[in-house]
């Protein structure tokens, strides 16, 4: 097995290794311009004015809708494949069961993890936090783009706490799918996985009336248990999911518009493991039915005014709903109050409403380009739990509401130096329920601000360098201030009513290269270096108990740590050839034991080598990833070496009656590697054929 292979290469020496393949493998090819964007030349829109990758001063990554399309992911962990720093975190195989990780946070066995990466559909705030639980459950069929954006520095825009940072989804368009010289399409697509003999099908209706335009896409999945690497079936893989999106866009005269959209995604697993999250698999708490319903509603209206500079105006009213329901539990027989509530038929819920009002004012002048953008935010957020055993203690129910206020500057001189400096002010004000009441919980109200600086200075055509510091402080959520626990054979824990605000401080250093005509006239290398360091203090930690003491706070402010590390990207492209690079060295430390943190992933390179066949049509690939050894302060998240390879085939005609197909081939984890990757709950899926043919019908 890979797994247990001994490794006598440094990672580092495979990445340089893989960087020397890469331009050896494009060098003797003439380049002509390519057809599709470049990773680093991609437009970012989620950190201010819309910039291109690599003018953008943080570290971002977009992945677009032809990653979608070759990849056809289901899981977290196969979204991020080529994103440096970002991993889903739990259940391999499973897609209700993973949570996010960004350079080392994230990953629900650690409190609150949810909270410390801010996540958005369509502008909406996404959230949920259950024990042992992924906290995402949103069918990836229904977004078109995903930006990520790693570092406090998002917190600015996206609200305070974002310590590990935020990943912003998109979902599609009607404009996706509507040739200019049509009005309606009609697009329909299958996809087969071999591994647990997965389908999906898929059905898109588009169209445009005027100023109008209107889109309805419906999908329908279902999968057998799949196998790992060794052959063993990965329990509770199994699945059904039928998820849908109405999205309407209207031009209310020249300069305004109005976006509304309305997603739902349903999902079943049978006989799942309980702990979906949380290292390696805890086979203590058996396995249970889980039903999901995630439900995101959002209206958007622009207005820049087009006689003023100084007013361009946006509002976003929002909501979301997600609901997760478990029964029929292989320990039901455990269901007792004061013994394994957390085994009992239970539902959980979370429901946000938020509006923003946003407005970007042109100030520029001379040499410069200046945007000041401002807006408030307002949310509320409840909390719901219900179970056959009465009120959750360790999921109390409540209401969090929100107020924040936030400032950011872009300035740009001469097209060489950028500063984007800004500052957020968050209010909060957490009420429990009668139960959390009882319990001895209180309402509380705390604030937090997160400001930041960030400067890019172009030093010719093919240097940039910049940096950025950041800070942000993350309130205590529901979980944190009144979880409490009966006592069993240890002492009970109370609520938590005396934590401090975590915060973050954060230093980011780096640089960009980019060079064209490097091996022919228009082929062109891209390239994007950036090293962190992040110092968190006041970190919450669930409250560690000793037999025979006195009843402890759930959760206390009990370690201090450090994370840092070093993030490489890089693209090169031409007519025929492209490669991509993606590489990813975190490293942490808990201040007061020393030990690495036990939500630290292991050092990764993923290299991305294809050929680009216009006459055809067709582009191939081949992917291989490494993950190097690593040993944390818990055994269940430390890891052995491996080494995982992919290869993909997209057809896309353009002319004739195969005009508006494309199929997509990959066959993923080539050589039924055994392995797994330190932050999943259990072993990798093996060796998987995918297949996905589309066809557009547009008249």
């Amino acid at each position: 097995m890979l797994a247990h292979r001994t490794y006598r290469i440094s990672m580092s020496a495979r990445l340089m290794a893989s960087v020397t393949i890469a331009a050896l493998a494009a060098g003797p090819l003439a380049a002509q311009t390519a057809n599709e964007v470049p990773l680093l030349g991609r437009i970012i829109l989620g950190a201010g004015q819309p910039k291109v990758a690599m003018d953008t001063p943080q570290a971002v990554t977009l992945v677009e809708q032809e990653d979608l399309d070759r990849d056809q992911p289901e899981t977290l962990t196969e979204l991020f494949k080529t994103v440096p720093g970002v991993q889903g975190a739990g259940a391999s195989a499973r897609p209700l069961g993973q949570a996010f990780n960004i350079r080392g946070i994230g990953n629900s066995e650690q409190t609150a993890s949810e909270s410390r990466i801010i996540v958005t559909v369509d502008g909406a705030p996404k959230f949920f936090e259950q024990y042992r639980m992924g906290s995402f459950f949103g069918d990836l069929e229904l977004f078109k783009r995903v930006e990520v954006l790693r570092g406090p520095a998002s917190s600015t825009l996206y609200g305070s706490g974002a310590i590990g940072g935020a990943v912003a989804f998109t979902t599609k368009d009607a404009s996706d799918f509507i040739p200019e010289d049509k009005t309606t399409t009609l697009r329909f697509k299958s996809a087969y996985d071999s591994n647990g003999n997965g389908s999906k099908q898929s059905l898109i209706f588009a169209t445009k009336q005027g100023g109008a335009a209107y889109l309805g896409a419906l999908n329908y999945s279902t999968g057998k248990d799949v196998k790992d690497g060794a052959g063993k079936v990965l329990p509770g893989t199994a699945h059904e999911n039928v998820s849908g999106l109405l999205k309407g866009t209207w031009a209310l005269g020249e300069e305004q518009s109005l976006t509304l959209s309305m997603s739902r995604t349903d999902s079943d697993l049978d006989d799942t493991v309980v702990a979906q999250t949380g290292g390696a698999a805890v086979a203590g708490f058996g396995t249970a039915d889980v039903h999901t319903i995630d439900d995101t509603v959002a209206l958007t209206w622009k207005n820049p005014v087009s006689d003023s500079t100084f007013w361009d105006v946006s509002a976003a009213l929002s909501f979301t709903n997600t609901r997760v329901e478990k029964d029929n539990f292989s320990f039901g027989s455990m269901c007792a109050p004061g013994r394994s509530i957390v085994l009992c038929d239970s539902a959980y819920g979370y429901k946000t409403t938020s509006l923003r009002l946003e407005n970007t004012a042109d100030l520029s002048a001379g040499a410069w380009e200046n945007f000041l953008t401002f807006g408030v935010q307002v949310s509320q957020q409840t909390r719901s739990a219900s179970s056959i055993a009465g009120p959750l203690a360790f999921h109390p129910e409540g209401k969090d509401n929100k107020l924040g206020a936030y400032v950011q500057g872009e300035f740009v001189w001469n097209d060489r130096l950028t500063l984007i400096p800004g500052v957020r002010v968050d209010f909060g004000d957490v009420t429990p329920s009668a139960a959390a009441i009882a319990a001895g919980g209180a309402a509380q109200k705390d604030s937090a601000i997160s400001p930041k600086l960030a400067v890019m200075y172009k030093v010719n055509d093919s240097w940039s360098v910049f940096g950025s510091v950041a800070r942000t402080e993350r309130m205590p959520t529901m979980d944190e201030l009144y979880s409490s626990e009966a006592a069993s054979s240890l002492p009970a824990r109370t609520p938590s009513l005396n934590l401090a605000k975590e915060s973050a401080d954060t230093i980011e250093l780096g640089f960009t290269y980019q060079r064209t005509g490097l091996f022919a006239a228009d082929d062109r290398l891209q390239l994007k270096a950036t090293a962190f360091h992040n110092d968190v203090t006041n970190m919450i930690a669930t409250t560690p108990r000793v037999a025979g003491g006195a009843a402890v706070p759930y959760f206390s402010n009990i370690a201090a740590a450090k994370l840092w590390g070093v993030e490489v990207e890089a693209d090169y492209d031409a007519d025929r050839w492209f490669a991509q690079l993606a590489y990813s060295n975190v490293r942490s430390k808990d201040r007061s034991t020393g030990l690495t943190l036990a939500d630290t992933p292991a050092e990764n390179v993923a290299l991305t080598l294809g050929a680009k066949l216009p006459d055809q049509n067709l582009t191939i690939g081949w992917r291989a990833a490494y993950f190097d050894k690593i040993t944390t302060s818990s055994a269940t998240t430390s890891g052995a070496a491996y080494d995982s390879h992919d290869v993909f085939v997209t057809w896309k005609p353009q002319d004739g009656v195969l005009a508006g197909l494309d199929l997509n081939l990959s066959l993923t984890n080539v050589f039924d590697a055994d392995y797994r990757n330190n932050l999943s709950l259990d072993a990798a899926p093996g060796r998987s054929a995918k297949l996905s043919i589309g066809k557009s019908f547009s008249w």
